[in-house]
C-alpha cells in the first residue's frame, strides 16, 4: 500500500490537450481596451501596429515583440487572428505569454484556426467576445469574427446585428473608423450569401479609413468591391513583417515593416 501511494504521488497529471482550464491570465480584452481608451483619450493622432497568423511561429512572435518593444512611438498592437494552429489550450497560453511581454496594450481577433477543437471556448475566456469594439481618441475600431465556415451557419457570422448596433451607437466623439477581421469577404471562409450585405454595412461607418485583415498570409492591398474602400492584408508572422498605421487629422498612412 505504501509503495502504491509513493508511486501515485510521483506521477504528474497531464491535462488533455482539449482541456479548457486555462492557466494564467484571462479576460484580457477588457483590461487592454481600458488601457487603450485611457491612454488615447482626447487625441486626434495615434499609431498602431498590426500582426497576424502567428500560429506555430513562436520564435518569430518573440522576435516581433522584441522589435515592437524597441519602438517608443506605438500606442497599441492588434493581432488579426490565428494565434493558434489547432485550437489547443497550450497554443493559446504560449502565444499569450509571448504577447504579454509587449510594453503597449494588445488585442487579438479570432481566426479560423482559433475556432478548432475547443478553441472558441478558450478564446472567449482568455480574451473575450468574438465581436468587439473600442475607441482610441477620435478613432473607432470595430473588430469582427468573419470565420463563417467554422460555424457551419449555426449562427450569423459575420454578425450583422452587432454591426448594426455599432452603427446606431457610434461614439459622438469619433470621426474616423477602422474595421478589422481575420478573413476578408472574398475568402473561402466567408459566407458568400452575406458578402454584399456585410460590405454595405461596413462602409456605412463614419470616416471609414480602410478594412484590415489577415488569413491570406501575404501583404496585399485590394479594392475588393471597386468602390474605393481598401482591404489591407497583414502578412503572416513567418514573413517577419508587421504593418504600421499612422492616423491623424489628414487620414492615415501605413507601411510594411520588416524585423
Amino acid at each position: 500500500m505504501i509503495g502504491g501511494l509513493l508511486l501515485l504521488g510521483s506521477c504528474e497529471v497531464e491535462y488533455h490537450p482539449y482541456d479548457t482550464r486555462i492557466d494564467g491570465e484571462t479576460g484580457i480584452h477588457a483590461k487592454q481596451i481600458t488601457r487603450i481608451e485611457q491612454a488615447c483619450a482626447g487625441r486626434t493622432a495615434l499609431r498602431f501596429a498590426v500582426i497576424s497568423d502567428t500560429q506555430r511561429w513562436y520564435d518569430e512572435t518573440n522576435a516581433v515583440v522584441d522589435a515592437l518593444n524597441r519602438r517608443d512611438d506605438i500606442d497599441f498592437v492588434i493581432h488579426t487572428g490565428d494565434i493558434a494552429d489547432f485550437g489547443l489550450r497550450t497554443e493559446f497560453e504560449r502565444q499569450r505569454d509571448i504577447l504579454n511581454r509587449l510594453k503597449v496594450p494588445y488585442l487579438v481577433l479570432i481566426g479560423n484556426h482559433d475556432c478548432l477543437a475547443t478553441g472558441e471556448d478558450i478564446y472567449r475566456e482568455m480574451f473575450g467576445e468574438f465581436d468587439f469594439s473600442f475607441s482610441a481618441g477620435d478613432t473607432h475600431f470595430v473588430c469582427l469574427n468573419t470565420n463563417s465556415l467554422e460555424f457551419d451557419h449555426s449562427v450569423s457570422v459575420p454578425n450583422l446585428m452587432f454591426i448594426e448596433k455599432e452603427l446606431r451607437n457610434y461614439p459622438s466623439t469619433c470621426r474616423k473608423s477602422f474595421v478589422l477581421m481575420h478573413a476578408s469577404p472574398k475568402s473561402e471562409q466567408f459566407d458568400k450569401g452575406l458578402v454584399n450585405s456585410f460590405h454595405r454595412h461596413v462602409k456605412a461607418f463614419p470616416g471609414l479609413q480602410c478594412c484590415i485583415h489577415g488569413h491570406g498570409h501575404s501583404y496585399a492591398i485590394s479594392d475588393l468591391f471597386e468602390d474605393g474602400i481598401l482591404y489591407i492584408m497583414c502578412p503572416q508572422i513567418e514573413r517577419r513583417a508587421y504593418l504600421l498605421f499612422t492616423v491623424n487629422d489628414q487620414g492615415y498612412e501605413h507601411e510594411q515593416v520588416f524585423f
